[in-house]
């Protein structure tokens, strides 16, 4: 498998906050993975030492390329959706297009317009005119319409209603994923892309709490759901997260095999955001 990001003791640090602190990882062609933090966890400044947008200590490749020194010929190869739409409101959508064509070698323009024919996206509307909805729609038939080989998208659908959300992702992967492509996505409605994802990340405090694929975690956790005398055998085996819900114990164990929980309750795989709050819980401890 072809290696697309590699970090090896990335960091960067504002003064005495460390951001991004000693992190190491891989991300690899055709996968859709998940990072994963809350706010002031470091996503955004490891975004932008992917995208070139700042420098950072240790070694960092993306693409087989220095992200912040080679930026320009990283940017051939790479998309990115931030939360805010950063098009000009003065622009029609058409001279979009037009400039969008002029600059960026791999932009197929018949593409883009026929995405847009699937929307209501008007060709000589301005984009002042379009409902953040529609500016979405409009930013992601561009995206789409550039063979690009690693796409990251910054909470691309914050403030949207769950209509738009479902159909932007639905496009994503029906008219854009495929596995020669990498997609990064960052977000706080995990709950809605968790399906989707081929990898998950978690970070937090600047440093990486998870790094594993979605297949492999009904393998290293484990959720069960007990009561009474089964409850307390089963907190003597050591879980990462003990939650009361009507009058049950709900414990997550990292590393304990279904086997020695069996007879004690209801199994299950944690979701990832349950999985998200217990690592994030116990960081902090």
């Amino acid at each position: 498998m072809t290696s697309l990001v590699n970090a090896r003791g990335v960091s960067k640090h504002f003064g005495a906050v460390r951001a991004v602190d000693d992190v190491s990882f891989e991300i690899e062609q055709g996968k859709i993975l998940g990072l994963i933090g809350p706010n002031g966890a470091g996503k955004t400044t490891l975004l932008k030492a992917v995208l070139g947008l700042t420098d950072c200590d240790g070694q960092l490749s993306v693409l087989g390329l220095d992200p912040f020194r080679q930026r320009k010929e990283l940017l051939q190869n790479i998309c990115f959706i931030a939360d805010v739409a950063v098009l000009p409101r003065w622009i029609r959508v058409t001279q979009l297009l037009d400039f969008v064509e002029a600059v960026h070698p791999n932009f197929s323009r018949k593409r883009a317009e026929s995405f847009l024919q699937q929307t209501k996206v008007r060709s000589d509307a301005r984009v002042r005119e379009l409902s953040k909805g529609m500016v979405t729609q409009l930013h992601l038939s561009i995206i789409m319409a550039i063979d690009a080989k690693l796409l990251v998208l910054d909470e691309p659908t914050l403030g949207l209603d769950i209509i738009f959300r479902k159909e932007f992702y639905s496009n994503l992967l029906n008219d854009y994923f495929d596995e020669q492509r990498t997609i990064l996505i960052t977000t706080h409605q995990v709950e809605e892309i968790e399906n989707l994802l081929t990898d998950i990340m978690f970070i937090n405090d600047g440093r990486i709490l998870l790094d594993e694929s979605m297949d492999s975690l009904a393998d290293n956790y484990v959720e069960l759901l007990t009561s009474g005398e089964s409850a307390l055998k089963a907190k003597g085996l050591g879980p990462i997260a003990d939650n009361e819900i009507f009058g049950k114990s709900v414990l997550l164990f990292e590393g304990v095999s279904r086997e020695n929980l069996e007879g004690l309750g209801e199994l299950r795989t944690p979701s990832v955001a349950d999985l998200f709050v217990a690592k994030v819980k116990g960081a902090r401890q």
